[in-house]
């Protein structure tokens, strides 16, 4: 699984992997360490620091001996220096030398070298509280991902020859039926029987209210029975459930990293082996100084204090634990949302986006067909119609069932026409429904303007007389004009392409307020679009996100900058195609991936500002002597503990 592939990671390059907080966490796991440090030690170190402060302060006798005080601080420092040398010590021997374990280990040895002994115990404790309460932050940042395995259900109830016999739900077969009780969670994805079921579908798509289920629909694993009982056939394996690929979505996402992620990490391998040298150079440059100038007063304790300070102060703990930290937060707030993205790169590349092309079909409408009105027919005729449409499976057959209830009349010689429509007797007439080409190929006259209409007709004759028509449309969905309102309004401009004729695709175009639509189009025709869009971007790397339903669109999405898919937890062309899964059909969700990607990217801007700000300020201000090492400490490890506090902001987005 991944975290062996992460820990693998963090022996290899200590410096920039497990440089604080979690990393040092996934370090100690890696070497069979305990896993967080107690509390009581750095409790301890603190406690006799403190008095150790105020002894000296109210000028004890007893501790006024330089060898007791000395054998007081060293005391104060081995509950947490002991545990920091030691991890810099298995960091050298890992290849890694320029640790912060080691940065930390030669600033506070150095500190007591020089009877800075007070400085010396603070170097490690204030570092090791500092760590804890990063491992803190980290740790809620962490449970908001790994939380999700809490919906893995952890039995199913299959009923087998009437007898109701609980089992591990990885023992369920493609088959089975399964029977789920009201607070309990679907073991596998399947397929609904009996009555229509309310469900909470929260672990998957983030939605509080429950979602009612009609039989013969798709259930999928991690949803919760709200009110009754529910029996469903299953319809894949436990692990190629919903709840198995969302799982591993997540687990996949850490190991992409955002450019920002894979810049820090270079910029780490780099950076410590120059502050390194440069705090050498703090102490060796005023010697050769005073070579050359004997006038100049060289001390080498005060220089190599404050070299020591520069050390504790380069050490990169803010950049390596909240950058990684603010991409794993957002990932973390957007998969509470029912948003899914397959890697911190995408996060970072969704951020960028300027243009949004959506997939008509199936994105920006149901994809189901509804009638929209009925010309010239009276309420018996289309109850007649749907009679006769009782026997087709057609989209265009039920949506007239679910508009008329179906006339108790008898049919007699039911034709299906393929391509045309269908033809029936009813009480001694010849009905025919369907295409204005099934009118012409009996002979039957109608008004040619039904041959205008852009929408999906059905044209009906009685007795070879035209009667009227019914039009068809595909719904927008409740969400989409919300969904391109959201995006003008974070100065994204919005294209919609379409297979349907290109009336149709202005019409939804339109009602929406979408900049521009493109209709009568092939797959290959949309690509062909999304190349020029790309094309038009020039040098300034801004990106297209492409929205499609993940099946048919699979080609375009993979051509996209970013490619989302829509509402396609089932579809294994949407999970290996888009980079980027909603799980829910609401395009509304789009603008609010952009936007948690918008404030993971400034976050992260803020961060790598800021502590590099203040670690470059508080290091000019260590070398000419004005910062001590009581000020390094503290800087760094309020810096790292700030920048952390930062990032952690980003778990909001997902409430």
């Amino acid at each position: 699984m991944i975290h062996s592939h992460e820990h693998k990671d963090h022996c290899q390059c200590h410096t920039h992997e497990h440089g604080c907080a979690c990393c040092t966490d996934a370090h100690k796991q890696a070497h069979g360490v305990e896993e967080e440090t107690s509390i009581w030690q750095p409790a301890l170190s603190m406690a006799m620091l403190v008095a150790g402060i105020v002894m000296t302060a109210m000028n004890v006798q007893w501790f006024s001996h330089p060898w007791v005080k000395a054998a007081w601080y060293i005391a104060a420092w081995l509950p947490t220096g002991l545990g920091v040398l030691r991890e810099a010590i298995e960091a050298t021997r890992d290849g890694d030398l320029f640790s912060e374990f080691l940065l930390m280990s030669v600033a506070s040895i150095g500190a007591m070298a020089i009877g800075e002994f007070p400085e010396a115990v603070a170097v490690m404790t204030l570092y090791c509280i500092g760590e804890a309460l990063q491992n803190h932050a980290v740790g809620r940042a962490r449970s908001n991902i790994t939380s999700l395995i809490a919906f893995r259900p952890d039995h199913a109830v299959v009923v087998r020859q009437g007898e109701h016999i609980p089992v591990d739900p990885a023992d369920v077969k493609v088959g089975d039926l399964v029977e789920v009780k009201p607070g309990e969670r679907v073991p596998v994805d399947g397929t609904l029987t009996g009555r229509a079921s309310a469900l909470d579908t929260a672990a998957l798509t983030g939605e509080s209210m429950p979602r009612v289920i009609e039989a013969g629909e798709e259930v999928l694993a991690g949803m919760i029975a709200t009110e009754s009982t529910v029996t469903l056939i299953a319809k894949r394996p436990a692990s190629e459930s919903a709840m198995s690929r969302i799982l591993h979505l997540v687990e996949e996402a850490t190991e992409r990293k955002a450019p920002a992620e894979q810049f820090i990490r270079r910029f780490a391998r780099i950076y410590t082996p120059i502050v390194v040298g440069m705090a050498i150079l703090v102490v060796a440059l005023p010697w050769l100084y005073s070579i050359l100038a004997p006038a100049f007063n060289y001390q080498f304790t005060e220089w190599l204090h404050r070299a020591l300070i520069f050390l504790v102060i380069s050490c990169p703990c803010a950049l390596v634990i909240s950058i990684p930290l603010s991409y794993y937060a957002g990932i973390g707030a957007a998969s509470r949302r029912g948003i899914l993205f397959k890697g911190s790169n995408y996060l970072d590349a969704i951020a960028r986006t300027d243009t949004v092309v959506f997939d008509k079909t199936g994105t920006l409408t149901t994809g189901r067909f509804a009638v929209s009105h009925v010309e010239s027919l009276t309420d018996a005729q289309v109850a007649s119609v749907a009679a006769i449409e009782q026997a087709s499976p057609h989209p265009i057959a039920q949506a007239i069932i679910s508009y008329s209830q179906p006339a108790p009349v008898a049919i007699d010689d039911l034709k299906n026409i393929a391509g045309y429509g269908l033809s029936a007797v009813i009480d001694g007439e010849t009905w025919l429904v369907g295409t204005t080409r099934l009118l012409e190929q009996h002979g039957v006259d109608y008004p040619t303007g039904l041959n205008h209409i852009p929408e999906t007709m059905v044209a009906v004759a009685v007795g070879g007389q035209y009667q009227g028509h019914i039009v068809m449309s595909d719904q927008v969905k409740a969400d989409a004009a919300d969904a391109v309102a959201a995006l003008h309004r974070q100065g994204i401009e919005t294209v919609m392409l379409s297979g349907d004729k290109q009336v149709l695709a202005d019409q939804v175009a339109n009602s929406l307020g979408i900049d521009s639509a493109h209709g009568d189009l092939l797959p290959q025709d949309k690509v062909e679009h999304i190349e020029r869009l790309r094309e038009g971007k020039g040098l300034k790397r801004l990106q297209v996100a492409f929205v499609g339903d993940g099946i048919n669109d699979a080609p375009v999405l993979a051509m996209s900058d970013v490619g989302i898919a829509m509402g396609a937890l089932g579809s294994d062309m949407a999970i290996e195609t888009a980079d980027v899964v909603i799980q829910t059909d609401q395009p509304s969700r789009v603008a609010n991936a952009i936007d948690i990607g918008q404030r993971t990217r400034r976050i992260v801007t803020q961060n790598i500002a800021f502590a590099i700000a203040i670690k470059v300020l508080v290091m000019i201000l260590g070398v000419i002597g004005i910062a001590n090492m009581w000020e390094a400490v503290f800087a760094d490890v309020g810096v790292a503990l700030l920048c952390v506090l930062n990032s952690l902001r980003l778990m909001r987005s997902g409430q």
